[in-house]
């Protein structure tokens, strides 16, 4: 299937369709979980619907930082005390084994993730002691094979850390940066030298590590679009495999931390759509591929060659090769898709505790999949990883014909195909060079659970 990759910027396209809207992680999204459901249920209907014979995804959530970076949103747990970690594990590594009755099998990890917080603000031989129970407890690849990342701070990182990482089975690296010039770190209390971050990636290459991804965040205080393009070119010099480039949302009613970013530091909108396009120029430029929502891979990236070979997939975890997996996840806040469920762990640490030592598990709420939701959900898959729908394969698959069960989106369909969104044929929607962009718009339109024509509060705006 040949595939147009180019991205063509429209300012009054993206003018006219900017509102708010999911980022379809998942669907049904996370806000439709429901903590009406009991625990039992979701379990129940997780073990019953899952596929025995499917290899697994798992991921465990570090919540811990020693510092507090102003602009993050994530389930962190501030503190200096490293000794609060080893308690955490002892009831990471409960859950666990209740996780492993569940839903190991024969079923082999095929991809495994670490996130947080900062997964190395653990000990070294916290590390080691973690993947030793993830092996004891599933079937964890010997070959180097999986997919197995984690994330980095680089201030959190020395060369005995990434060579522990290495050893212990990890092949895969994520690197936050989100930018290199002094007065935007000193203004969002993250304060990382580039000579700091360039010797984690070279000792990781050095390692052997497969792919190396740096996240990068526009939007930030006192942030320009000369000072960003030199962020960009620096991050270039360096020749990551992957690049995340993300929208800073200032949300500080709902997040603490964002109460110390001041919004008249921050860059208007103009500035932030001229940022985003000069960035997605240059990262065209330099040779990157345009893979969706924020990120770029090398051509020869792993996900690049799943786009282009029709099997890119979409979860928690962001862009995945690996679409036959279920995602197995523990820790706190930690979300789940199993079978015809997602479900989420309690999100305050103390109520994650109590919860696995009364229970063994701290499920809280989810959502049971319909076939409504499990046909919208194909097809919005389909369209934020590929670009394109084939039409005839969603109707073979639910036994459906398309027009029929999707008369209502007709009108939004036929407005988008109007103002070249996208491409509609008798077997296809092709998403056009300046549809990309509205990828998540255009998603919108398959919901049947937010409005197609306003802007919704709950989360963040597509641009």
């Amino acid at each position: 299937m040949n595939r147009e990759r180019t991205i063509r910027w429209d300012l009054d396209l993206i003018k006219r369709y900017d509102l708010s809207g999911p980022r379809y992680t998942s669907y049904p999204t996370a806000i439709q979980f429901d903590s009406g459901l009991s625990p039992q249920q979701l379990i129940e209907t997780g073990r019953a619907t899952a596929d025995p014979a499917a290899p697994l995804s798992l991921y465990v959530h570090i919540p811990f930082c020693a510092h507090v970076c102003y602009y993050c949103a994530c389930n962190k747990v501030i503190t200096r005390n490293r000794k609060k970690a080893q308690p955490y594990l002892e009831t990471l590594y409960r859950e666990m084994a209740k996780l492993s009755q569940w839903y190991r099998g024969d079923r082999q990890v095929d991809q495994l993730h670490w996130g947080g917080g900062t997964p190395t603000f653990i000990s070294t031989e916290q590390m080691r002691e973690l993947m030793q129970a993830l092996r004891h407890n599933f079937n964890l690849r010997a070959d180097d094979g999986g997919d197995y990342s984690i994330e980095i701070d680089p201030r959190e990182a020395d060369d005995q850390t990434l060579a522990v990482l290495r050893e212990i089975g990890f092949n895969r690296i994520s690197l936050g940066v989100q930018d290199v010039d002094r007065r935007v770190q000193e203004a969002v209390n993250r304060i990382q030298p580039t000579e700091m971050t360039a010797r984690v990636l070279q000792r990781a290459r050095e390692l052997g590590f497969q792919s190396i991804n740096m996240d990068l965040i526009y939007g930030l205080p006192h942030q320009s679009v000369e000072s960003f393009a030199h962020t960009l070119d620096t991050v270039i010099a360096m020749d990551p495999d992957r690049l995340s480039v993300f929208n800073y949302a200032h949300l500080p009613d709902r997040f603490r931390s964002q109460k110390h970013i001041r919004a008249e530091d921050l860059p208007s909108a103009a500035t932030k759509l001229t940022i985003l396009q000069n960035s997605i120029d240059h990262l065209l430029e330099a040779g990157y591929v345009y893979i969706g929502m924020d990120h770029f891979a090398k051509p020869d990236d792993a996900l690049a060659i799943a786009q282009a070979q029709g099997k890119l997939h979409r979860n928690f975890q962001g862009y995945t090769t690996h679409s036959d997996c279920d995602l197995v996840a523990m820790g706190v806040s930690a979300i789940s898709q199993i079978g015809d469920v997602y479900y989420q762990n309690e999100h305050d640490i103390a109520a994650y505790t109590q919860a696995i030592a009364q229970q063994q598990h701290a499920v809280k709420r989810g959502v049971i999949l319909s076939r409504d939701d499990h046909i919208r959900r194909a097809v919005i898959t389909q369209l934020i990883c590929q670009f394109e729908l084939d039409i005839a394969a969603i109707e073979q698959r639910f036994d459906i014909r398309f027009d029929d069960y999707f008369r209502t989106e007709r009108a939004d369909l036929e407005q988008f195909s109007a103002d070249g969104l996208i491409e509609l044929a008798a077997g296809s929607i092709r998403v056009t060079p300046a549809g990309r962009l509205l990828i998540r718009r255009i998603c919108m339109a398959f919901d049947a659970y937010i409005p197609k024509q306003e802007a919704t509060r709950r989360f963040s705006r597509i641009i």
